[in-house]
């Protein structure tokens, strides 16, 4: 296991944040940004942010929990950085 830092991990996050949100939108209902946002009291903009590649955007552990509420995800595998090369591979196939 390699030593990550805090933009490391968020980028990680993000990226599981966005997968899991769109695995929703096939298994549930659609779930946006905003929609999102909305359920767990951000701003969109926080969502987006943390979605972005390009924006290193941290977050609570609050607010992460409520995510994880929502998309119905152990928290856990939000901070699952196996997963993006997966998560990036199903997404293309799919």
């Amino acid at each position: 296991m390699k030593n990550l830092n805090q933009n490391d991990i968020n980028c990680i996050i993000g990226k599981n944040i966005k997968y899991f949100r769109q695995v929703y939108n096939l298994k549930h209902e659609k779930m946006t940004q905003e929609n999102l946002a909305e359920l767990i009291d951000v701003s969109t903009a926080l969502i987006g942010n943390l979605e972005s590649e390009k924006i290193s955007q941290g977050l609570s552990v609050y607010t992460l929990y409520k995510i994880s509420k929502v998309l119905n995800v152990p928290i856990e595998k939000f901070f699952d950085e196996s997963q993006n090369d997966e998560n990036e591979n199903n997404m293309k196939v799919g």
